[in-house]
């Protein structure tokens, strides 16, 4: 496993991160800790959390457990000197303090409360999870209304740069970054930041086979301004692996939606034209001869911009299975025949 920087940052971590939104819930301390073990055994060191997690659904009462879960794997193996540690600040989601996001004044709060809960002295990576405005992401490309209201923006951005510069100053965390972002926000963002002496490290956004909307402006300003992009969802919630092809298998995420209420649909990436998609997918790696999952990966792994993929998984033997197929390289061949599969299902959710 090769070690790479976090765009201009000295932070340097493992070329693919482990995603942990499903401690605590849909995974249990015994799968997590497996996890965790397994993917350091594999040089996976860098973990990527969020206050809000677990998901599916977020709920007040289980804010930050996540958090917690990592926070107690660290201190039953000794492995804080080992891994790199991401978390984020959540934005205005109602099941986190009300839906109050964050702010300048609120940062040096909410970084401490993340830090206990993780039982360490300093994050790697503190990312802002959400905008505090309208924005293109889960599906909202459909309704998107972008907000005018320039000069209050860049003030809310300039406040919350100088709480984030004060924390890495304190050597409470290490480096910034984003998610969920766009093009204008991420260039916007990188102007505060550098002038309170930072240098953005990363945006994490989703990213796979089947939500391309990074590659056209974002990938141009990520390759160009040295931001990493986290690609989070890179089997697109499971999408990818065909699972889902013939119903609603038990257990998964989508069934675990249905379970407490919600709609099943992956959040919105369940649709008729993301099946036929997928189909696309398998068929391209069948006729070469390839596990669709593992193509998926590498194919996310090859784009033309800095990206470090953020794997994920229910239990630990569907982590092994990912974790089975990383050496694999893409040919050219296979790379062009991922590109007709493209051009006829274009961003089919």
């Amino acid at each position: 496993m090769q070690r790479v920087r976090l765009g201009g940052t000295d932070v340097e971590v493992s070329e693919v991160c482990l995603g942990t939104m499903t401690y605590a819930n849909q995974t249990g301390r015994e799968d997590a800790f497996a996890q965790m073990d397994r993917a350091l055994d594999a040089g996976i060191t860098f973990l990527d959390c969020a206050e809000m997690y677990p998901v599916n659904p977020v709920r007040p009462e289980t804010v930050g457990d996540s958090e917690r879960m990592i926070g107690a794997w660290l201190k039953a193996h000794g492995t804080r000197n080992r891994v790199e540690i991401a978390t984020k600040v959540s934005g205005p989601n109602p099941a986190v303090r009300g839906g109050a996001g964050f702010d300048g004044a609120s940062i040096a709060t909410r970084v401490a409360e993340s830090l206990e809960r993780l039982g360490v002295e300093t994050i790697d990576l503190y990312q802002l999870h959400v905008p505090m405005r309208p924005h293109y992401h889960f599906r909202r490309t459909w309704t998107f209304a972008p907000s005018s209201d320039r000069d209050a923006t860049l003030r809310h951005m300039d406040e919350v740069m100088a709480a984030l510069a004060a924390e890495v100053q304190a050597g409470r965390i290490r480096a910034v970054g984003l998610s969920n972002e766009t093009a204008w926000g991420t260039a916007r963002w990188i102007d505060a930041a550098a002038r309170h002496g930072l240098t953005l490290a990363s945006i994490q956004n989703e990213y796979s086979l089947l939500c391309r909307l990074y590659d056209t402006d974002l990938a141009e300003l990520g390759a160009n301004e040295g931001v990493t992009l986290l690609a989070y969802s890179p089997l697109a919630a499971g999408l990818l692996t065909g699972k889902y092809a013939s119903g609603t298998p038990q257990p998964s995420r989508a069934a675990n939606d249905i379970a407490t209420g919600g709609a099943g649909d992956l959040g919105g990436r369940r649709t008729p034209r993301a099946d036929e998609a997928v189909a696309a997918y398998h068929e391209v790696a069948q006729r070469h001869g390839l596990d669709p999952v593992r193509m998926a990966l590498a194919f996310t792994r090859q784009r033309p911009f800095p990206v470090i993929p953020i794997i994920g998984a229910t239990t630990d033997a569907q982590l092994a299975h990912l974790l089975d197929g990383l050496d694999l390289r893409l040919s050219a061949e296979v790379l062009d025949a991922v590109a007709e599969a493209h051009k006829a299902h274009p961003q089919p959710f």
